[in-house]
């Protein structure tokens, strides 16, 4: 069953109806998946797992942006070459049998074409995908989500979410959808009507609750449990996987969300928040990165140009940019210019 868009959006038809139903099989990929046998990872090279499921909701979305926007730009984030090893080639055949889910006529030489678009270079108007965000909360047994947004001009305009463990809107998780201008939304992944998403109003941080990762480093809990204590804050952390923290944000199941750099220089994936950011700046919130500049996806597969990421309803989100400030914990202007200036030279 196909759901359809929330009556109000009437912007995009062929975008929204694509992102919709690529998440729908998203969803119906990993709901199978992960009900199947134990799900087996591999180690990629930045220590973060993946999986089977990785690389059948990537395929099989792409599949479907083949057929539905023939043309269109997609960066994604696995790499079809990590299915030559000897480990990983006995995937295959159920990756496969996964993508004919959606797909009833697909070859494996399709699927493998499928995963190998995904290394496209980003242009003026491109599509970035993630398939499954929170891989180790999948296999977990937590959060996950794949994660779906069209950026244009290094603003995303549309961006949807499938979760099948968020169970705020429906036994069966959910989706999400965004358009700029138009409003976010929720509706359970089995069907069912629209729940416009608006952030909490609650506007004092000692009653905010901070939305973060389940793991992180020491440096990190140190660095967060500071800003905590700047900001006054006492309400408990809510700790889950993937981009399901910004839909629960605007959800007004939290307050903020603060994504500190990452360690040894790396710069954040695109496609890990480029379709969470929407749904937060659609329900009524603010996102920047810790400097309070405007978040840029158009600079490429990384988010070159930013420094970490900084969410909330807006006077959350004004007061911790305050608290970083103080803190300290920003990049001077004089710093990031020399960034800037390099990532506009690429």
């Amino acid at each position: 069953m196909t759901i359809r868009p929330p009556p109000s959006i009437h912007n995009f038809a062929a975008e929204v109806d694509f992102a919709l139903r690529a998440m729908e099989g998203a969803a119906e990929l990993l709901d199978e998946l992960r009900r199947s046998s134990q799900i087996q990872s591999l180690t990629k090279e930045d220590r973060t797992p993946v999986t089977a499921a990785d690389f059948a909701v990537q395929a099989a979305v792409t599949g479907l942006l083949e057929r539905s926007l023939p043309g269109e730009v997609l960066i994604a984030e696995e790499d079809a070459g990590r299915l030559q090893g000897e480990e990983a080639r006995r995937w295959v055949d159920e990756i496969v049998a996964s993508v004919r889910r959606v797909h009833p006529a697909g070859t494996e030489e399709q699927v493998l074409r499928w995963l190998e678009r995904g290394g496209q270079q980003p242009e003026r108007r491109f599509w970035a995908l993630d398939p499954v965000d929170g891989t180790k909360g999948l296999l977990r047994g937590g959060q996950f989500a794949a994660a779906l947004a069209l950026i244009q001009d290094g603003v995303p305009i549309i961006g949807a979410l499938a979760c099948p463990r968020y169970d705020r809107f429906g036994e069966e998780g959910c989706l999400a959808l965004a358009v700029r201008g138009e409003g976010a939304w929720a509706a359970p992944a089995g069907g069912g009507g629209w729940t416009r998403l608006l952030v909490s109003s609650t506007a004092d941080p000692l009653h905010g609750r901070l939305l973060r990762s389940v793991e992180s480093g020491p440096a990190t809990n140190r660095k967060l449990e500071e800003i905590r204590r700047e900001l006054g804050m006492t309400a408990s952390e809510i700790r889950m996987d993937s981009q399901v923290k910004y839909l629960a944000l605007a959800a007004s199941d939290g307050e903020l969300i603060i994504r500190l750099p990452r360690s040894g220089g790396q710069h954040e994936n695109t496609w890990d928040h480029a379709a969470g950011v929407l749904l937060v700046e659609q329900a009524g919130g603010l996102a920047s990165d810790l400097n309070g500049e405007r978040l840029d996806f158009g600079a490429g597969r990384q988010m070159v140009r930013n420094l970490g990421v900084v969410a909330g309803n807006q006077r959350m989100h004004e007061a911790a940019l305050a608290a970083l400030r103080r803190l300290g914990l920003g990049t001077p202007a004089k710093d990031l210019a020399g960034v800037r200036r390099k990532a506009r030279g690429k």
